[in-house]
């Protein structure tokens, strides 16, 4: 293990690393800590519905409007704003045109959570 006076530290730009994602629904990651990963994705459309288990995770807007879609309502995230759906909670996104997020969940956390989904489901820990 490095000693903090070795690891390098950088800012992320992220609109840089938005521009180097070309498909919807892959979520990359491109920080970590304390066992959490923060990853930026593109979607547009409707994802499956799923929950995770034990995992709560952070959407938050970048640019675009999206749904969360819960069983009983639904909440729409903008830019600037964000929703932390909790473990547990059945949920799906919804995005009318394409949006840009950035999502903070523990690392290893499948993005279809509960479903295997051979269009959405992503590989884990992909990195940018």
């Amino acid at each position: 293990m490095k000693h903090k006076d070795e690891l390098e530290m950088n800012t992320v730009n992220i609109a840089d690393k938005l521009n180097q994602i070309s498909e919807h629904w892959r979520p990359k990651v491109v920080g970590e800590l304390n066992g959490q990963e923060v990853k930026l994705v593109k979607f547009q459309g409707e994802f499956v519905w799923h929950h995770h288990d034990l995992e709560d995770e952070l959407f938050l807007g970048i640019h675009g409007s999206f749904r969360i879609e819960l069983r009983d309502h639904v909440v729409t995230v903008g830019p600037g704003e964000f929703i932390i759906v909790p473990h547990g909670v059945e949920h799906r996104t919804v995005a009318t045109e394409e949006v840009h997020v950035l999502i903070f969940e523990p690392a290893a956390m499948r993005n279809t959570g509960n479903v295997l989904d051979p269009k959405l489901t992503a590989p884990m820990g992909d990195k940018l």
